[in-house]
Formats: C-alpha cells, structure tokens, sequence
C-alpha cells in the first residue's frame, strides 16, 4: 500500500512540477500552446500587466531604439495578447510597424481584440521555422518565452537569422530560483552574453527583469 501511495505522491508531484513550473515544456509545443489556449481569457489578468511599468521599461526604450531607423520594422514572438505593440504604439516616437507572432489560436485571438485596429500584423506561427526571409526586420523582441521552445539554442538562432545587420534583438533569459527544473530550456546566467556572442551579436547588455529573468539587449554584426 505505501508503495501505492508513494508512485501517487511522485506523479502529483511530476504534474505540479511539469504544469505550473515548466508550463507544460517537456510534453512539446503543441501541449504549451493547449496550456495558453486554455488561459488566453484570463492571461492579462493573470500577468497584471503594469501600464506604466510597461511603458516605461518596455515601450520607451524599444521606441529609443528605433527612433535611429528609417520605417523600423519590429518582430514580436510569443506575443501572447500583444504586450508590445500596445505599449508601443501609443508613444508618437514610434514611426514604424510591428509584427506579432503567436502559434495560440486564442491568444492570439485576444491579441487582435485588445490591440488597436491596424496596429500590428498578426501571424499564427511557431517560433521555428520563423516564416519570414533571412534580414526581414531591424528589431526582433521575445520576452518571457524562450524556455517554453523544444530547443531554445534553435529558437534563438531562427531570431538572429531574421534579424537584418545592424538590427537589435531583445530576449529574456529565466534565471529565477525555479529556472534549473525546467531542465534543459534555460542557459546559466553567467554563460547567456557569450552564447549571444557566439550567434553573431555585439553590444550585449544584459539586465534583471522582472524577479525570475535577465533581459538581454544584443545587436547584429
């Protein structure tokens, strides 16, 4: 009997851990975006989205990079219910157009909603293959997503090779207490700006995001 109630304890355990923990990530991608279908009426409040913060911390310094192009063209990936292109396009600094992918059905569904007509183009896609030519955009950005992809080291390539020269990638890194379980999906902290380095980024700035990640500025050779 106590052998009973052991496995039970073991695979509640393994649920917990694999669901609120990991988000679903060791069951594959088609399980993740299941979980943020489930979710997607209930994502922002869920995230309490700060409009200020935001502002602030994620619209103005993406709008002060852009503000040295000429039509900057901007990627968001994983742009769940279009955290980035409803922070952006209130500010008048910013003179260019953004594009959100987001493999969730609903998610992106709330994203349309939620974000003002015209304000960005909506594609339902996986982060890889990304379905857009290599150079396409001079700002690629994808915040608190990378440890939910199969192979993170891949995704983060596909980002870099849609990124034009020149051009500014914007990504988290989950670095909080819980980051080591999601086993295999998450790089040490110390370890990320040379794995930038090493895909053909420079100027990597790397900084606290938000409790459980690092945000990284990096930009293409």
């Amino acid at each position: 009997m106590w052998i009973f109630f052991l496995a039970t304890g073991l695979l509640l355990g393994l649920t917990i851990w694999e669901l609120l923990i990991c988000e679903g990530a060791h069951l594959g991608r088609n399980f993740v975006v299941w979980l943020y279908d489930l979710a997607a009426f209930r994502y922002d409040k869920i995230k309490q989205f700060d409009p200020i913060w935001e502002r602030s911390f994620l619209g103005e310094p993406l709008a002060a990079v852009a503000s040295g192009m000429e039509n900057p063209r901007m990627l968001d990936i994983g742009a769940g219910t279009g955290r980035i292109a409803r922070t952006l396009y209130p500010l008048l600094t910013f003179q260019g157009t953004v594009t959100s992918i987001e493999p969730s059905k609903r998610m992106l569904a709330m994203g349309r909603r939620l974000t003002p007509p015209g304000s960005t183009t909506w594609v339902q896609a996986w982060s890889v293959p990304l379905p857009f030519a290599e150079g396409s955009f001079d700002i690629v950005a994808s915040l608190e997503m990378l440890e939910f992809t199969p192979k993170p080291l891949v995704t983060l390539t596909e980002m870099v090779r849609v990124l034009c020269p020149g051009g500014w990638l914007l990504v988290t890194n989950r670095v909080g207490r819980e980051a080591p379980l999601i086993l295999g999906r998450t790089f040490r902290r110390d370890d990320f700006p040379q794995l930038l380095k090493s895909l053909g980024l420079q100027n990597i700035t790397v900084y606290p995001w938000q409790v459980t990640y690092d945000l990284a500025w990096a930009r293409k050779a």
